[in-house]
């Protein structure tokens, strides 16, 4: 298990402020979906007490098709959101909001393209067949598999978030994520599909971003600082610890899921380093580093999906996170 001395070292100032009062300070985080084992670190750090142990009462607010979280955070409604990718930062800086991004918990985003074995075997096989994006991938990730990788406009349809589809035609592929379609596939076809993770192939964002209001730094620096260590502290421990409190947290907040839904995505995120690989090797969970987000920013102004000429520097803060949290990643 993790050192909590190393974990929680960043916490203390942030305890001491906390309870000057004799209280703890409330907290609420809002997740970009309905509650899963992608959401999972942070149940954890509420389940085991580590929020607890740093000063802070934390609520989840689960987000949904009819919720948009990052407006309740700007209405002031909430204090931390979870955000998707970098690219969303870059956007927010380019419409002059000051959301900053202050923790990567995913180094490697989970988009990935299935294939049915034998019709799609490697990347480059991919762009034999018919691609289902959605209207949102495709103005974002396929403009980028386009620029870097020579797929076309021309085989990409609408993908509908409907697997049956792909599941009847063998020479289509289809957009999905990590945990979750090649789950349903293999559930409603009894096939296991090809995985391709665009990370793997270069689409280089950070993802699963704990996202907060630059005023929030500025003014509550300690609350913030406890949040992030506490809430990578919960990463560590419900990936290696036992996250059976966590799970069934989830599970109340999200009825639909299921413990097995639970195991396979958490299975995925440790097979395919979602969280602990690249810059968490050497800096810990949730790292960020400007080398990476300058990477991805020259990526997408080359694929033409954002402008050049945006302060992508002014999307994140390093001051945060890079603190060796969980550095006997396994």
């Amino acid at each position: 298990m993790l050192n909590k001395s190393i974990a929680t070292a960043g916490c203390l100032l942030a305890a001491t402020f906390a309870h000057a009062d004799g209280h703890a300070t409330k907290v609420v985080f809002g997740t970009n979906w309905l509650a899963q084992a992608e959401h999972g670190g942070f149940y954890q750090s509420v389940a085991d007490g580590t929020y607890a142990e740093c000063g802070l009462d934390v609520e989840i607010v689960s987000g949904g098709p009819q919720v948009n979280i990052r407006a309740l955070m700007l209405a002031g409604r909430i204090d931390f959101h979870m955000g998707g990718d970098m690219l969303q930062a870059f956007n927010a800086v380019k419409e002059g909001i000051p959301v900053v991004s202050v923790a990567a918990i995913f180094q490697k985003h989970p988009q990935v393209i299935l294939a049915h074995p034998g019709e799609a075997d490697t990347w480059e096989e991919l762009k034999d067949l018919t691609l289902l994006i959605g209207d949102n991938g495709f103005t974002s990730f396929y403009q980028w598999m386009i620029a870097a990788h020579g797929f076309t406009a021309e085989q990409r349809q609408p993908y509908t978030f409907n697997p049956a589809p792909f599941i009847a035609d063998k020479s289509k592929g289809m957009q999905g994520y990590l945990s979750s379609e090649p789950f349903a596939v293999k559930k409603e076809a009894g096939f296991e599909p090809n995985v391709f993770l665009i990370a793997d192939n270069g689409y280089s964002t950070y993802a699963t971003t704990i996202e907060t209001m630059a005023d929030t730094i500025k003014n509550k620096p300690e609350v913030v600082s406890c949040f992030v260590d506490a809430s990578l502290t919960g990463w560590y421990n419900y990936l290696y610890g036992d996250s059976s409190a966590a799970d069934e947290m989830i599970k109340a907040d999200n009825p639909d899921m299921t413990q097995d839904k639970i195991e396979f995505a958490k299975a995925s995120m440790l097979d395919n380093g979602i969280v602990d690989s690249g810059d968490a090797l050497e800096l810990g969970i949730g790292a960020l580093t400007d080398a990476k987000v300058e990477d991805f920013y020259g990526k997408m102004v080359e694929a033409g999906v954002i402008e050049d000429g945006i302060d992508w520097k002014a999307s994140f803060s390093t001051e945060f996170a890079n603190k060796k949290v969980g550095m006997d990643l396994k």
